[in-house]
């Protein structure tokens, strides 16, 4: 939403606001500054923000609900239009003719008026001057009336030629209904396409004649034109629901479907039909206006929300004065002037320092808990006013390494791809592999040993999903495993072992599917010990050291740090794998859980580092590059050139193929620009990107990709 700051002015004092510091008070107060702009109207310079409010603020989509924030933020009073208070007699007549609304699903507020002894279309200068600044084009008719309410307002009304409608009905009398009964009925929208609409599309109907998709559009037949004499003006209120649902059925989205998507409240929908009519009366000063029809439902009484300093302070925590000895919060009288600021309700309880604070309907959707308005205090005061501490470690406790340590394992397999297997420690005596620990008296054979290693486990359930036709699971498992020769000398040891491979993988996807090989899987268990901040070492596997179930040549030790035997990875042997009926590019690892703990408890401790305050901008870079060229050359000239706001640069991908050179590479590159002192404007990254380009072409040639 493109805002001009000297339209901002008229309602809220900011000139003399610095930009800088409006920009940062919007951000901070939740709305993102796409862009600052600076545009010619008249020969006058305005300065216009592009302003992205979140999904559950449409009480902030408008000029006036902007400017609200802003007087809220700055501390400065609100100026209300002169039609906000001249028009409270002609309120209370429109209410009091105000019927029940039957048809509570569809809409809240439901108001028509007509108009009549139109002769002039023709849109005052200063009217078409915030169109422009708002980014839209003036057509110099009723069009333009419309957004520039929708604009100033929030409210979109829908304008239908009252002539046409009396013609086709053959009466100038006639009832406004919204139902659902229209039996597959076909209706030509002034979008020029065809609607085929069931029973489940709310329609505005003219006794029995359709004359709009209820809130979305209107029926080309009763459309207005610049000859139109008469109006019928709908201004209603539509439930966001009911919209996005008969939106998405009919695959139609227009401007005033995509504000009723966003809730529109019916708070001030009356002073802007007054604000509607002031403004055709200018050039019409002849004009007749009547009244037609006004339902609406009878809004439910919320109960007010307990706001508890306590819980204030525990939440916001202590502000930037504080010192080492003495931590200051918040105070009371601040909390009262900020509900003030913010337009809020309340009753106070000053023995028991508690809020009783009743929600303005216009923001009952986004403030419906405590902690949200313990959020809405601590955006007026200022987020970054508030003192950010890092934990102090005193001491340490007595937590469960264990347990912590295992979390994390899970976490990572998990993001490689695993699923966590849980197996029986009783297995039968397997074939392929010989199990010396036995029960003495087992309650049934297939529980008849203890397990010596957790693989033939997982092989077995690799192999039971094969038979069954599921798909090729990859796997992993904590388990416990019994080593020695008889009871008397068992060691219990706790082991993590896992499966995975046995599926051909498409590395680019012009190229063939192609089994993993060792090299591959080899690297899939780096990467899980680096995720870990742990780097074991490899050593050739010994030959002597048969294992039946690993492959002799395409088998390696781990060794942890210290020179401790961690463990055993490799692909399954052939033999094995034909005779079970699995795949042959099958690998197995089986690590000390135990040893696996140690090393990453002798690890330093997680750092931390405070989050930035301002959004940081993503840019995706793409360009044709000589093979021969490591990737380490072009980040360190992009680090280099890419000033301080450059904070990481990832390689998202690598391509070659028939549409890329011989002996050249495609590299898309993910720049991500942050700086914890300002919001970064969009122009002035594109100049370091453009810069980074140039760069690139100069010193290694290369193509840039659009």
């Amino acid at each position: 939403m493109q805002i001009s700051l000297k339209w901002i002015n008229e309602l809220v004092d900011i000139q003399t606001i610095k930009l800088n510091n409006l920009v940062e008070k919007l951000t901070l107060g939740g709305f993102e500054i796409e862009e600052i702009l600076e545009i010619e109207i008249n020969n006058e310079k305005e300065i216009v923000l592009d302003v992205s409010a979140t999904a559950n603020r449409s009480d902030s989509l408008s000029i006036q609900g902007i400017s609200k924030e802003i007087a809220a933020l700055l501390n400065k009073p609100i100026n209300s239009f002169n039609y906000l208070v001249e028009n409270s007699n002609w309120k209370k007549d429109i209410e009091n003719q105000s019927a029940s609304f039957s048809n509570q699903y569809y809409c809240s507020t439901f108001l028509a008026m007509t108009v009549e002894n139109i002769t002039n279309t023709s849109v005052p200068n200063w009217l078409k001057q915030k169109l422009i600044s708002s980014g839209y084009t003036p057509t110099n008719n009723l069009l333009d009336f419309q957004t520039y309410l929708l604009l100033e307002t929030g409210y979109p009304f829908e304008f239908y030629d009252l002539d046409k409608i009396c013609s086709k009905l053959k009466t100038s009398k006639f009832n406004l209904t919204i139902d659902q009964e229209n039996n597959n009925v076909e209706f030509f929208a002034n979008n020029n396409s065809n609607y085929q609409l069931d029973n489940s599309i709310s329609v505005v109907k003219a006794n029995e004649l359709a004359i709009s998709i209820a809130g979305i559009i209107s029926n080309k037949e009763f459309s207005y034109t610049n000859n139109t004499k008469a109006l019928l003006i709908e201004g209603s209120t539509f439930y966001s629901t009911e919209i996005r649902q008969k939106s998405r059925s009919l695959s139609l989205r227009t401007n005033r479907s995509a504000r009723y998507e966003k809730s529109v409240k019916n708070t001030y929908l009356l002073e802007s039909f007054y604000k509607l009519l002031s403004l055709l009366r200018i050039s019409n000063p002849e004009l007749v206006i009547k009244f037609h029809t006004f339902k609406s439902t009878i809004q439910e009484e919320r109960a007010p929300i307990s706001l508890d300093y306590n819980n204030i302070i525990e939440v916001l925590g202590p502000v930037k004065n504080s010192s080492e000895s003495k931590a200051n919060f918040i105070s009371t009288d601040q909390v009262t002037q900020y509900l003030n600021r913010l337009g809020f309700n309340y009753n106070y309880d000053k023995s028991n320092l508690v809020w009783k604070v009743n929600i303005p309907f216009i923001r009952s959707e986004d403030i419906t808990r405590e902690i949200d308005l313990i959020e809405e205090i601590g955006r007026v005061h200022g987020f970054n006013k508030f003192l950010t501490r890092l934990p102090k470690i005193k001491r340490i406790g007595n937590d469960d390494y264990s347990y912590k340590i295992r979390k994390k394992i899970v976490s990572c397999l998990l993001k490689l791809g695993f699923n966590e297997l849980i197996h029986y420690s009783l297995v039968n005596e397997i074939t392929f592999i010989p199990n010396k620990i036995k029960l003495i008296n087992p309650l049934i054979e297939d529980y008849s040993c203890l397990r010596t290693t957790l693989l033939p486990s997982l092989l077995k359930t690799i192999m039971d999903n094969l038979r069954q036709g599921n798909r090729l699971i990859e796997g992993f498992e904590f388990g416990h495993i019994f080593l020695g020769e008889d009871f008397k000398d068992l060691e219990e040891k706790e082991v993590l072992a896992g499966i995975f491979g046995g599926v051909d993988n498409r590395l680019i996807w012009s190229g063939k599917p192609n089994p993993i090989n060792w090299f591959e899987a080899k690297g899939k268990v780096e990467q899980f010990f680096k995720q870990l901040n742990f780097v074991p070492n490899w050593k050739s596997y010994s030959v002597e050291k048969i294992n039946p179930m690993l492959h002799p040549y395409r088998t390696a030790e781990l060794y942890s740090l210290n020179n401790n035997y961690l463990g055993i990875f490799g692909q399954i042997n052939p033999m094995l794998a034909k005779k079970l009926n699995i795949p042959f590019n099958l690998y197995l690892f089986e690590f000390d859980f135990k040893l696996i703990q140690n090393q990453i408890q002798t690890n330093k401790l997680a750092s931390y580092k405070e989050y930035f305050l301002y959004p940081r901008v993503v840019k995706d870079l793409s360009f044709i590059i000589n093979q021969d060229i490591n990737f380490e050359e072009v980040q360190s000239l992009l680090y280099l050139n890419g000033t301080k706001f450059l904070a990481e640069i990832k390689l998202l991908d690598e391509y070659r193929g028939s549409s890329i050179p011989n002996n050249h590479k495609s590299l898309c590159l993910q720049l991500t620009f942050q700086s914890s002192e300002q919001t970064l404007e969009n122009r002035k990254i594109e100049e370091i990107v453009s810069h980074l380009q140039f760069l690139l072409k100069n010193k290694f040639g290369v193509q840039i990709r659009n």
